[in-house]
């Protein structure tokens, strides 16, 4: 699903957060079901509850995931990737810049599900 990458991190700081939150499920859903290997993995409440488990461990774990997934979605559907997006994430998460990689993230969904 597209979504107003400006709204939502709008939508994030207003709600103090409540909104990334959301995002991250939701968007995490979207990209496991973009390809019937990802439908055995985790859902996105799974790894919102294991991120704030493991005080984002996992949630840096889950950005290189997501970087993998996205340019291996891409990838088969012939969208060009220019870098490896897994390496950007990771390094994002680490210090600190998730609505970023949401947003990153966000982004190349939009770029696979264009509104036509």
């Amino acid at each position: 699903m597209n979504r107003n990458i400006a709204l939502s991190i709008v939508l994030s700081i207003v709600t103090c957060g409540i909104y990334s939150i959301y995002w991250f499920v939701v968007l995490t859903d979207e990209v496991n079901r973009e390809k019937p290997e990802y439908a055995a993995d985790m859902s996105g409440i799974a790894c919102f509850l294991l991120s704030l488990i493991t005080c984002n461990i996992y949630g840096i774990y889950w950005a290189f995931k997501m970087g993998e997934k996205l340019d291996t979605i891409k990838s088969e559907r012939g969208i060009v990737t220019g870098h490896d997006s897994n390496v950007l994430y990771l390094i994002l998460e680490l210090f600190g810049f998730n609505i970023i990689v949401l947003a990153l993230s966000q982004n190349e969904m939009n770029k696979i599900h264009p509104i036509y």
